[in-house]
């Protein structure tokens, strides 16, 4: 009984596991179910039909379940044939049972799609933007799906899943920028959808091992990471550039070669509104290259930059919601397609706020007149610079510059709209070679104050003289306290003990009072006072050293020694000023020898040339008018000669001069002519015989032009100021 009962059993095994192999491989095949399951599509859409043909009854060992297949199915939707190559329908075995087959699952698989067959399917669909970006925006390419679906009773739809791929296609960017080869494998179900293996180029940039996941719950939930391989140069920038319209240095000339890792985190509520989200970007930039539309310019640079190279950089950069925004980035780069140097580059921002921290090498030319600092080109100076803007507000709160011995340190400046509004300190000290040039401080309180061992004020008058269009000290108004030991002045003149008491407001000096000594005896005194009542300022200029204050106008080349007065009515707009000058000589100077050799006046041209003409005064009257310079009036004397002159100076340079030039001899044998009692009747014989010159003197700086015609008869205002001076030295 033993044996009979195990022989069974094994027969029953066999017969069994042989019925499995076979429904697992080969199945049976019926025609019992084709209406079953044609019905069932059709009741679930109407627009839907599937003709069977061969369906075979087999059993999944995997998921322990029944399921009928068939293949090359006819499945038509809204009158176009989708190309699917195989159908299989999971049966609920107890429902086979008792003759009333139930459908729990359906598995779709589709043969390769070529994307116009997809458009075609797809326009006869509800409109979307999936279903417009298809037929708008995608071209060739072909497409693999496996759709499973999952139902309840009755057989209403219950959940899915999609997987498949994507190859060989092409996606339109814009007009002349496409997205070519992009290929991908994807998985959908009801909550997710999953972007594998994605891999695409364009011209210039190649996509690949991209990864894209979305999630749908009670938030929509997008993460995707990437790699991207860049080389975009002159052969295909201008694809790209309708993309970086706001940043206007991405020109025809730009390029950029570089190797990055993307990741892209971001939430959406149920409206779409996006509630987080998180965008990193980090690689190497391996060359990157900007041609600036116009040269950028600065009074320091002696030379303009017109494009900056970066390469070998490490570059990362964050956006995000929590505002940890962040961009660095640290290498190499060139100005003007020069040597390489090292910078550090760090921004933290946040909508219009940046933090930026910048360390860099600098081996441009650089002058700072102020100071009369100068670095040449081959010497590496050291910037680290750390600021925070916001909209039109600067605040500098870190600046230090070094090379070699000199350094510059700045703290906690302000700007506003291009205005100074705060200032906390400023440290100086450079050499040229191993002199000292600078030493001292700026400090920027309740009042400002300066001191210090030294000052270069070699080139002060030639800065103060720089026309500029915006005064960055206009918001300032505080005194000033200046204590400096030592300062170079033009001409190498040596000011010692300079110290200034004065008051600014709105920028400008409104009160001044300061002394300093040159040394043997030699003085210079300032002095501003200030009329509120008539909107007038005051100031008066007593040097015994007149050239240093005069080395930066051309029009005083060659003054040498004499005593300087110089007062000056100052209103808003306006100017009156008088200048004298006493007891001086012109050495050398080009125009004055340009003028008296073309007079012909004897050897008074090789006097200029040699060891120069004496004049015992000048007096110069000036009127200023918004930048309009009027000479009312020049008369100097000598024992030499004497000249009388007047004319004007326009904003743009141009100047135009007119005057007398009579030597003293025939000025003296005039004036002794001249009735010096009574009334002044001025004899006709007076002029007979006078030898003299007019001349006119006219162009732009460097470029004046000088006419000149013999005279016999001097003009009554030149008579007047010849006795003038005259009645003073008896």
């Amino acid at each position: 009984m033993k044996k009979i009962f195990f022989t069974s059993s094994i027969i029953l095994i066999f017969l069994l596991v042989s019925l499995i192999l076979v429904l697992s491989t080969i199945g049976f095949e019926t025609d019992r179910f084709n209406k079953f399951i044609s019905n069932k599509i059709t009741e679930n859409n109407k627009d839907t039909s599937l003709k069977l043909e061969k369906i075979k009854f087999k059993f999944d060992i995997k998921d322990i379940n029944l399921f009928l297949e068939t293949n090359n199915p006819e499945l038509i939707y809204k009158g176009s044939k989708i190309p699917v190559d195989n159908v299989k329908a999971y049966l609920d075995f107890i429902s086979l049972v008792k003759s009333n087959p139930k459908i729990d699952k359906k598995n779709i698989s589709s043969k390769e799609i070529n994307i116009d067959q997809l458009k075609k399917i797809i326009i006869k669909t509800k409109p979307s933007n999936l279903n417009s970006l298809v037929i708008n925006k995608i071209k060739n390419g072909k497409l693999l799906i496996n759709l499973e679906m999952y139902f309840k009773e009755n057989l209403n739809f219950g959940d899915f899943i999609l997987r498949g791929e994507v190859k060989e296609t092409d996606i339109i960017i814009s007009n002349d920028l496409n997205l070519t080869n992009v290929s991908f494998n994807f998985f959908a179900d009801s909550s997710d959808i999953l972007i594998k293996n994605v891999s695409s180029k364009t011209q210039g940039i190649l996509i690949k091992n991209g990864n894209l996941s979305i999630k749908r719950n009670d938030e929509i939930n997008i993460k995707s990471d990437f790699s991207t391989e860049i080389k975009i140069d002159k052969r295909n920038i201008v694809n790209y550039l309708p993309f970086f319209e706001n940043i206007k240095f991405v020109n025809k000339e730009s390029n950029i070669s570089a190797n990055l890792e993307n990741f892209l985190d971001i939430t959406f509520d149920k409206t779409f509104k996006v509630t987080n989200y998180v965008y990193t970007n980090k690689g190497k930039v391996n060359e990157l290259f900007f041609k600036f539309d116009k040269s950028f310019k600065n009074s320091f640079l002696k030379e303009e930059i017109d494009s900056l190279s970066f390469k070998d950089s490490d570059l990362n950069i964050r956006y995000s919601s929590d505002k940890k925004n962040n961009i660095s980035a640290s290498g190499s780069y060139s100005a003007n397609s020069k040597d390489f140097y090292y910078y550090d580059f760090k921004n933290n921002f946040f909508k219009e706020i940046s933090n930026i921290d910048l360390d860099f090498e600098f081996a441009q030319k650089l002058s700072i007149d102020f100071i009369n600092y100068e670095k040449e080109e081959d010497k590496i100076a050291k910037i680290f610079l750390k600021v925070s803007t916001k909209k039109d507000k600067i605040d500098i709160k870190e600046l230090q510059y070094k090379e070699n011995k000199n350094l510059i340190e700045v703290e906690k400046i302000e700007i506003n709209k291009k205005n100074l509004t705060s200032l906390k300190k400023i440290k100086v000290k450079t050499f040229e070679k191993k002199d000292l040039k600078n030493d001292f401080t700026l400090n920027f309180g309740k009042k400002i104050t300066i001191s210090g061992n030294k000052y270069d004020a070699k080139n002060l008058n030639k800065y103060l003289n720089q026309k500029t269009k915006n005064n960055m000290l206009k918001k300032i108004s505080k005194e000033i306290h200046i204590d400096l030991k030592n300062i170079d002045t033009p001409l190498s003149k040596k000011l010692m003990n300079f110290r200034l008491l004065g008051v600014i407001e709105k920028g400008k000096f409104v009160k001044i009072s300061s002394k300093g000594d040159f040394g043997d005896n030699k003085f210079l005194d300032i002095s501003m006072k200030n009329d509120k009542k008539n909107k007038r300022k005051y100031l008066e200029v007593y040097s015994d050293l007149p050239q240093p204050l005069l080395s930066e106008y051309s029009f005083f080349k060659g003054l040498t020694e004499g005593i300087l007065i110089f007062s000056s009515i100052i209103e808003e707009n306006t100017s009156s000023s008088k200048l004298i000058i006493e007891n001086f000589k012109v050495v050398n100077a080009p125009g004055v020898v340009k003028l008296l050799s073309l007079a012909d006046f004897g050897g008074l041209a090789d006097l200029a040339e040699g060891e120069g003409l004496s004049f015992e005064k000048m007096e110069i009257k000036i009127n200023n008018n918004k930048g309009f310079l009027k000479l009312n009036e020049l008369y100097a004397v000598g024992p030499s000669v004497s000249v009388l002159m007047e004319g004007y100076k326009e904003e743009s340079g141009l100047t135009s001069l007119k005057g007398t030039l009579v030597p003293a001899k025939n000025l003296n044998k005039f004036l002794s002519k001249i009735p010096v009692i009574g009334k002044i009747i001025i004899p006709e014989e007076v002029g007979e015989g006078l030898f003299g010159v007019s001349f006119k003197m006219k162009g732009m700086p460097g470029k004046m032009k000088t006419t000149i015609n013999p005279i016999k008869t001097l003009t009554p205002r030149f008579i007047t100021k010849a006795l003038e001076k005259s009645k003073e030295s008896k």
